[in-house]
């Protein structure tokens, strides 16, 4: 089995937390070493909170600076009644976003970042949002447009929802400034949200090219974006392209990879074609010699452990770990770098 080397020079150092943690931004600017982030989904509807509790519990020996929750839209779906007759409903498969975040935030006392989206939200379902987490505390987002329903050729906002981050960017900020999207003051403004964005280094699946692609992301900073977190990406010069050009661009927040070990030979082409980045080729001869997913969860590791150990040596404040459905590699290749 090929070997994958490169020096590792950061360590990840325990955060002190208080009644007001850190913001992200200043978790991963004023902290030592690189830090330690990872990403899971509110639960199945029904399914109850212990297994994400068992994926944190896993993973919390590495100090996370921050955990993320996904926030997903409702579907169509056809159900049929007792006649046989077919209706179609809408049904949200993963509640409980705000409820996840306050959750980990109250048993763990790990800053929580929730995602914000605009796919599948109206403008007053978003501001409802913002309320509740204003009351628990949870000032740290992640703004993102999501992806298009299922049941969709083209990206469609709901109701008088948004068409694009930079969108949901202007209320979370009109919010921050004391007013409602009506217009309506705020009686007592709370803290203020601080947020992130998505990026792309293998470009955005529906962006005519990259040089379109950095001008949103700069638009986006330029809107209040502090930092960016990347789709995930198994190539790290792709990483260190994107950056290059980035700064160039004068984009100067941190840009923070995202990683997620490969598990199966299967997702060979789960992977390419459901998050639109490339499988390097030396990692995809290395899957295909490989007899059985423990192998190729073997070389998983072995990869994502050589990616992160280069991207450390290349002095990133933070890497972040889409932990979905790989925690026990994620745990691995923690072990082997911080």
């Amino acid at each position: 089995m090929c070997k994958f080397h490169y020096l590792c020079n950061g360590n990840s150092q325990l955060i002190t937390h208080n009644s007001q943690p850190m913001s992200v931004i200043d978790s991963i600017t004023t902290g030592n070493g690189t830090a330690f982030s990872f990403e899971v989904l509110p639960p199945l509807k029904g399914t109850g909170i212990n297994s994400l509790f068992r994926t944190i519990d896993e993973l919390r020996e590495f100090n996370p600076r921050y955990i993320n929750i996904t926030t997903h839209r409702s579907e169509y779906v056809y159900q049929e009644s007792p006649e046989g007759v077919f209706h179609k409903v809408s049904l949200r498969r993963r509640p409980g976003t705000v409820a996840v975040a306050a959750a980990i935030k109250n048993r763990y006392d790990i800053p929580v970042v929730p995602h914000i989206l605009c796919s599948g939200f109206t403008r007053e379902e978003t501001e409802y949002v913002l309320l509740d987490l204003q009351f628990l505390g949870i000032t740290d987002l992640l703004l993102l447009r999501g992806d298009k329903a299922k049941h969709e050729s083209l990206f469609t906002p709901t109701g008088n929802g948004y068409s694009h981050a930079i969108e949901l960017q202007a209320q979370v900020n009109r919010f921050n400034e004391g007013y409602f999207i009506d217009g309506s003051p705020i009686k007592e403004p709370g803290q203020p949200f601080t947020y992130g964005v998505a990026c792309y280094p293998e470009k955005h699946e529906e962006s005519p090219n990259m040089d379109m692609d950095l001008y949103w992301l700069r638009e986006k900073v330029k809107a209040g974006a502090q930092y960016a977190v990347t789709q995930l990406f198994y190539d790290n010069d792709r990483y260190f392209r994107f950056v290059e050009r980035a700064r160039a661009e004068g984009i100067t927040i941190p840009i923070i990879p995202g990683i997620k070990p490969l598990k199966t030979a299967r997702q060979l082409s789960i992977i390419p074609k459901t998050f639109k980045v490339d499988i390097p080729q030396a990692l995809a001869t290395e899957v295909l010699r490989c007899k059985s997913d423990d192998e190729v969860r073997q070389v998983g590791i072995e990869w994502c452990t050589a990616q992160c150990r280069e991207l450390i040596a290349h002095g990133v404040p933070s890497i972040h770990f889409y932990a979905m459905a790989a925690t026990d590699s994620v745990k691995q290749v923690a072990k082997a770098i911080y």
